[in-house]
């Protein structure tokens, strides 16, 4: 990690501005925030440079406003991160021009500053070479600790990393760190369980995973979509017809790749789209034709299982069932105990990323048994599509 990216260990941060782009999108609830896992994950980096005797000045976004607007102002996730990190966060109400200038200047070795939203100016989103320049001059180093918003190539998550000393923030380090060990240099044999509504949005994930992993599991609505392509009837079941081919085709790549796809061979279907409506288990030669497929069955459930079993990593992305919904949720919620499981036996590295995965993986209670947890949503899916990611990039050496 530290040969190819500059990390926290080589910055000299006595008495240095440092800009820290980090990830203050929390959930908020009438100006109160809701969660604050995202403002625990950066606390490492701020509270090391704080207390190497940086300036820590905060640049982050929150929301999508189209200029500035109080409702998407970082004042108050600003007062909630400094109850989470025991120390004051001084806060400037704007992140150019004068007034950040000057909440800047205020500062002594060791404060907290947080900026107001870059996304209030147009040139964030633009990474406007005139708003780099704004945001450069305000710091001597730049510090990325956000990898949720690495995939974008905006003002503060790229564009000053090429006008400053660039480093990788201790949540970024960590971050990289466990990607890398799922797919880049991974332990193997590595299994992908992915799953999810609808192949469209994961073409591009599968067919760089077909490439990379000895096992693909797939699951959730877009199973529907590969059966429905080898012949099999899925009834009333979400299913994308019309991307028969393009699973074929993934289909085709996995086989050339020797990578084994693990679809189900069995289903829990129910005749209702609600919780606890009455579920079946069928086979899948006998799927009724007004049925829903909304869980894996448990015929599958041991065979993913089995498959975790023979793997040394496991990368997850995605439900295997509607989890949101009981008893839908028992192939997700079954298997991610199995793997917490493994992994808490030291038998497998598990790293999960994904909204609905780690809101899974916190249903079954298991979240914090796995090796690595990405909150990042976007940022993540990219990593596993094989794409570079302009905030990670710029800091390489």
């Amino acid at each position: 990690m530290t040969k190819t990216f500059r990390t926290l260990d080589d910055a000299d941060l006595k008495g240095k501005r440092v800009l820290l782009r980090v990830d203050l999108n929390v959930p908020m609830d009438k100006g109160v925030v809701t969660d604050d896992t995202r403002l625990e994950r950066i606390m490492p980096t701020i509270t090391e440079i704080s207390d190497k005797g940086g300036k820590v000045i905060l640049l982050a976004h929150f929301g999508r406003p189209k200029g500035p607007d109080p409702k998407d102002s970082l004042k108050p996730i600003a007062a909630a991160l400094s109850g989470v990190i025991k120390r004051p966060v001084a806060f400037a109400e704007d992140c150019i021009g004068e007034v950040a200038a000057a909440a800047i200047a205020a500062m002594k070795d060791g404060d907290v500053l947080c900026l107001e939203n870059t996304r209030f100016h147009k040139g964030e989103e633009k990474n406007d070479p005139a708003f780099v320049e704004e945001l450069a001059k305000l710091g001597d180093l730049w510090v990325n600790d956000a990898f949720s918003a690495a995939h974008r190539a905006h003002a503060s998550t790229e564009g000053v990393g090429h006008k400053l000393p660039a480093f990788a923030g201790r949540t970024m380090q960590a971050e990289i760190d466990a990607l890398n060990k799922a797919l880049e240099a991974p332990k193997r044999p590595v299994i992908a369980i992915v799953g999810g509504a609808k192949v469209s949005t994961k073409i591009d994930l599968l067919e760089n995973l077909v490439t990379k992993v000895q096992a693909l599991v797939i699951g959730g609505g877009m199973a529907n979509t590969f059966l429905h392509a080898q012949g099999v009837g899925v009834g009333k079941s979400l299913c994308e017809k019309d991307l028969a081919p393009t699973a074929r085709r993934i289909l085709e790549k996995a086989e050339a790749a020797n990578c084994a796809i693990i679809l189900p061979v069995d289903a829990t279907v129910a005749f209702h789209f609600e919780a606890n409506a009455p579920a079946f288990a069928y086979g899948l030669d006998s799927i009724p034709a007004d049925g829903m497929i909304l869980d894996v069955g448990p015929r599958s459930i041991e065979r993913i299982n089995a498959a975790i079993d023979d793997a040394a990593t496991l990368v997850w992305n995605g439900p295997v069932g509607a989890f949101e919904l009981t008893p839908f949720d028992k192939g997700t919620v079954t298997a991610a105990k199995h793997a917490a499981a493994r992994t808490k036996a030291g038998k497998l590295i598990s790293v999960a990323g994904g909204g609905d995965t780690v809101a899974a993986l916190n249903q079954a209670g298991v979240a914090e048994q796995f090796t690595y947890i990405s909150t990042a949503g976007g940022a993540f899916l990219e990593w596993m599509e094989g794409k570079p990611l302009p905030g990670v990039e710029v800091l390489k050496i």
